[in-house]
């Protein structure tokens, strides 16, 4: 962290300590167990051994809690290992920030800053003023213009505590500037500055494939600090149109499937410098009758919306840019298949309920529709069993209509269905490859 201030003599000063959880404090001394000096590792594989020497080296360092004593001041036993907790080096103490650290997009950033008096006379009418900085913007965290100190006595201070949820990348600058009177009745500005940089906790992958009507989203989420990342929640945030459904792995512990655990879910673990985790979301477009927009060009998915905890509890929070799919041309209409025989036998009809949908704001048709012929009789296996052209009367906007076509299989296993084509007869307009259907043929 780095400070500025004018040249000049004042007679307050800003001193600024970061709040925010301690770290747990690691011994590195190596430990050891008193036997591992005196003996070989083999030898509590002796049955009599293993049965008397414990209590041998009990009696002989003084039982087995030397530690209890609290007179003993030569810390002689402090290399023993007393529990096997021990050898973790932790001796439960927790460590307060000596820096500022490193600070990262989605934390609340918040500081302890005292302004001290460190004169021989008091000061008066003290105006404060804290506030960020970035390339983007300035946010006034703390202004006492309309309320300010009155005075603040020789040798003392005047605390207060700021927050400021961090949104932007790059360099920021914490501003406190006071505005007061000495002891002459003369009015002196004090800025100081104080500057960090703000880095990136996540990076964030996407990939995007399209499987027929249903659209897979592959999220992989990298841990950039140096410490463990809990994942508390990633939930996709679908845009207007589109439902999403997250797919998890097949769970290999039924029985931890608890009533409450959709409440309590347990976080997912990012390990710290590298640590990744996949999410798989499926997402289909929403049929719930009202017709979607004609969008030309990009189509917009959703975003994530991410949560962690630290190790100790330090929450922060991420939402990403809206994620793009593959660029969509809404067509002016659409066919769907709204009823397939279960069961096609070789060489019997069968009817195929089809769904002429109009997706403008515009009256279209009449239509006609036929099925192409443009393969030969020898490679064709499904086939119009009746009238090559079906007629078709006008659809409104944003309607749709039903129609039967009748068709015969000349060929068995797995067929498509292709060549469906509809004309628009007013507006003079084709519109084929609109559908394509898979289907199974018996041959008994």
């Amino acid at each position: 962290m780095k400070m500025s201030s004018t040249q000049g003599p004042h007679s307050l000063a800003f001193r600024v300590m970061r709040l925010c959880r301690p770290s747990l404090h690691v011994e590195t001394p190596l430990r050891f167990d008193p036997s591992d000096l005196l003996f070989g590792e083999d030898l509590f594989d002796d049955p009599i051994a293993a049965t008397h020497l414990p209590r041998l080296l009990a009696d002989a360092t003084g039982g087995s809690d030397t530690s209890a004593d609290p007179s003993d001041l030569s810390y002689r036993n402090r290399y023993l290992l007393q529990h096997t907790s021990d050898s973790l080096g932790l001796p439960g103490l927790l460590l307060l920030p000596q820096s500022f650290g490193a600070i990262y997009l989605g934390e609340t950033f918040c500081s302890y800053i005292s302004i001290n008096n460190s004169s021989s006379f008091e000061v008066r009418d003290v105006t404060i003023k804290a506030e960020i900085q970035t390339e983007r913007q300035r946010i006034l965290l703390l202004d006492t213009s309309k309320s300010p100190v009155e005075s603040i006595r020789a040798g003392g201070r005047y605390d207060f505590i700021v927050e400021h949820d961090v949104k932007e990348l790059g360099a920021h600058t914490l501003v406190c500037t006071a505005l007061y009177s000495d002891n002459d009745g003369e009015r002196k500005y004090l800025p100081q500055y104080f500057k960090f940089m703000v880095a990136n906790p996540l990076s964030v992958r996407t990939k995007v494939r399209v499987v027929k009507e249903t659209t897979f989203l592959e999220a992989s989420i990298e841990n950039h600090t140096k410490s463990n990342l809990y994942m508390d929640q990633v939930d996709f945030e679908p845009a207007q149109h589109w439902n999403a459904t997250v797919l998890r792995g097949v769970d290999q512990h039924p029985d931890s499937k608890q009533p409450m655990s959709d409440v309590f879910k347990p976080p997912i673990l990012l390990r710290s410098g590298g640590g990744i985790h996949n999410f798989l979301y499926q997402l289909k477009l929403s049929s719930d009758g009202i017709p979607l927009p004609k969008v030309e060009g990009s189509n917009v998915l959703g975003k994530l919306q991410i949560t962690w905890l630290t190790n100790l509890g330090e929450p922060g929070r991420l939402q990403t840019q809206q994620i793009l799919g593959s660029p969509i041309a809404h067509k002016d209409i659409e066919l769907r298949a709204v009823e397939v025989p279960s069961v096609i036998m070789l060489e019997k009809p069968f009817v195929v309920r089809l769904n002429l949908a109009n997706q403008t704001d515009r009256v279209l048709g009449p239509f006609e529709v036929w099925v192409s012929q443009s393969d030969s009789l020898d490679e064709k296996a499904i086939m119009v069993n009746g009238l090559l052209t079906m007629q078709l009367a006008q659809v409104e906007a944003f309607s749709s209509s039903e129609f039967e076509l009748n068709l015969i299989a000349v060929k068995h296993g797995v067929q498509r269905i292709t060549g469906i084509t509809v004309f628009d007869t007013r507006e003079k307009k084709t519109h084929d490859s609109l559908l394509e259907l898979e289907v199974f043929v018996n041959s008994q």
